[in-house]
């Protein structure tokens, strides 16, 4: 099977700016790429889990953030040079920790679902910015001169339980301010939207919010807001409705703190596209307006669209109006932005060849420095075993899970692993997994019976259900190809295979489920059950996402 690398010469580029190593290939991705090549794009341009996106737009680059939730490293950063071809290119936060708010040790294990929500990414004086809200501690803010490199720690800029979906904006008087949204989990309130002043610097609101909208009545659930002004008015551009079947709404007004007008202005109408809202409206260098937006698919979780926007008496249109009433509908297809030859998608297959995980990766918890190895030399990145929480029921309080983004609805996971365990331990294993509320995976594992490998699933694996072992078989060795498929979002089988060509099914088909406001994801892992000094590893050879 071939690498999908396509090399970059990067010159004296790589030194003025810093590139990451991994940063040094373009990816092309077998199972989604919404370049169709004809100047023409389709959605979803990121058939990923890149929840609430949002996106800034420096001279003729973009980038994209997205809620990482309790996922690290958290804050993707996404480039792209036309609004269709993006990458990965870094994460702004190294480890879930902060100077203020968030206890020292709280993210070591895995928080399903808390951490960061819909974060907003600007750029301002030499700056990008990101600010998000964390529904546990409150309103957090990084800042950095060059995305690629790193971002400052987080600071703490407003404390408070229910505090969310928090988007800055600076006035051209100096003054700067920040709209926010409440988790009625947390703060006994939702669906309204709320202003405080900011420093300049970002880093502390000023005074207290002051509630700007009410949407109990026509817009419930309103959240996610992000602050703009054109033309004399201020927008506030916030989703409604709720995540699968809500609407986009815009406000406006003359005044910063309202009263605020309010329309909707795009749906779902007779498209297959549920709940459109919640993202970034952007300019191109050629003056054209574009929204970004998500939408939630289920398993897979909530992906992301590009549509064209316009302006129609100071209000904007997103999508098609074909019925000119200013309320749009999502397109399928439309023309680039711009026309930048370049195609890129966000990486998926990993070759272990490098000294650093891929930017695909993603740990379930803040992860120790020892979980992983990645010897370059010979190829092949070395997962050491990590004791299992106490009181272990089943992966879903495992830390060390390696997982990242399911990249389509159809697709096949394949990677070949060489397991070493300790075998004075006889309670070590590793594997494949595809990890979401229920999991599903292949378990290799070594015992009083040699070494043996399972379909194993788990239902209900956040209420601490067992593990149920659908089939086992016995291997010879520890080296082996395991191999997952999946099909329409959420159908996997799972298939192994001893020489990496003739590949067997093993167990039944199992379908997966989201996780905690996040879609499932897929990984490897390698853990143990007792406590040890030392145990085993496994070496795994490659991680490749194909479409046969």
């Amino acid at each position: 099977m071939k690498k999908r690398y396509v090399p970059v010469i990067l010159g004296l580029l790589t030194v003025v700016f810093n590139f990451p190593l991994f940063g040094q290939a373009q990816y092309l991705s077998e199972v989604w790429s919404p370049d169709l090549g004809n100047g023409n794009y389709k959605n979803p341009i990121i058939y990923a889990d890149y929840s609430d996106p949002d996106v800034c737009r420096v001279g003729d680059d973009f980038y994209m953030t997205a809620s990482s939730f309790n996922a690290v490293p958290g804050l993707p950063i996404l480039h792209s040079k036309d609004m269709v071809n993006w990458e990965i290119i870094n994460y702004a936060i190294p480890r879930l920790q902060a100077e203020a708010g968030i206890p020292l040790k709280f993210f070591d294990r895995p928080q399903h679902g808390n951490g960061v929500w819909a974060p907003a990414i600007r750029f301002h004086n030499g700056d990008f910015y990101i600010f998000y809200g964390d529904p546990d501690f409150g309103i957090y803010m990084t800042k950095t001169k060059d995305p690629r490199g790193e971002w400052e720690p987080l600071a703490l800029v407003k404390s408070g339980k229910g505090l969310i979906d928090a988007c800055p904006f600076w006035d051209k008087d100096g003054k700067a301010y920040l709209v926010h949204a409440y988790a009625g989990s947390r703060a006994g309130i939702k669906s309204v939207l709320a202003i405080t002043e900011l420093s300049a610097d970002g880093k502390k609101a000023i005074g207290t919010s002051k509630i700007i909208y009410d949407g109990h009545d026509v817009d419930p659930t309103i959240e996610g807001p992000k602050f703009y002004k054109r033309n004399g008015y201020y927008y506030i551009f916030a989703p409604a409705g709720g995540v699968a079947t809500g609407w986009q709404t815009v406000l406006r007004s003359k005044s910063i703190f309202g009263p605020y007008e309010r329309k909707v202005v795009l749906e779902q109408k007779d498209t297959e596209v549920n709940g459109p809202h919640q993202g970034a409206w952007v300019d191109s260098p050629k003056g054209e307006d574009w929204f970004f937006h998500f939408q939630d698919v289920g398993t897979v979780g909530r992906i992301v669209h590009l549509q064209p926007m316009r302006w129609k008496n100071d209000w904007p249109v997103i999508g098609e109006d074909a019925d000119n009433t200013g309320i749009g509908k999502p397109v399928s297809t439309y023309k680039k932005p711009l026309h930048v030859s370049e195609r890129i998608n966000p990486v998926e297959t990993d070759e272990f060849n490098e000294n650093n995980l891929g930017l695909q990766w993603q740990w379930h918890a803040n992860p120790h420095d020892w979980w992983y190895f990645s010897d370059a030399a010979k190829g092949v990145l070395r997962l050491f075993s990590v004791q299992v929480p106490e009181n272990y029921k089943n992966l879903w309080d495992v830390p060390n899970l390696m997982l990242q983004k399911m990249p389509a609805a159809d697709f096949i996971a394949t990677t070949k692993v060489n397991f070493r365990p300790d075998s004075k331990l006889m309670a070590e294993r590793t594997g494949l997994v595809v990890m979401g509320l229920d999991y599903g995976l292949l378990s290799l594992q070594f015992d009083e019976r040699g070494f043996t490998l399972a379909q194993i699933e788990c239902v209900n694996a956040e209420r601490q259900k067992p593990e149920t072992i659908v089939e086992r078989v016995n291997l010879t060795n520890g080296e082996v190809y395991l191999r997952v498929q999946v099909s329409k979002g959420k159908d996997c089988l799972f298939l192994y295979s001893i020489d990496g060509v003739n590949f067997e099914r093993l167990g039944k088909s199992f379908s997966a489920k989201e996780g905690k406001w996040i879609g499932a994801k897929i990984g490897i892992f390698s853990c143990r059950l007792k406590a040890s000094n030392d145990g085993g590893y496994a070496d795994f050879d490659w991680f490749r996402i194909t479409r046969d």
